[in-house]
């Protein structure tokens, strides 16, 4: 296992995003901060996956994982946007 301080750091912040997005939700009942916390938390499994060495045969897999988490914020931007 690898330790770098910066993706260690990124971590640990996409993981309290991901807890805090689902309290959010729990409490707001609002999809929105669900959406972004689940996608916090997909970039902590890319995070994860590199400390432990495992990023460079998992490129295809990371690209297409990030790929989604980023999509995922533009949709709930997007809700957000599309609310009345």
């Amino acid at each position: 296992m690898m330790c770098n301080p910066l993706i260690t750091v990124n971590l640990v912040l996409c993981i309290i995003i991901l807890a805090f997005g689902i309290w959010v939700y729990s409490k707001k009942k609002g999809e929105v901060p669900l959406y972004i916390g689940i996608a916090f938390g997909i970039f902590g499994i890319s995070h994860l996956l590199t400390l432990l060495g495992l990023a460079a045969g998992l490129t295809a897999f990371l690209t297409a994982i990030r790929l989604i988490a980023y999509l995922l914020v533009v949709f709930a931007l997007y809700r957000i946007l599309a609310k009345k």
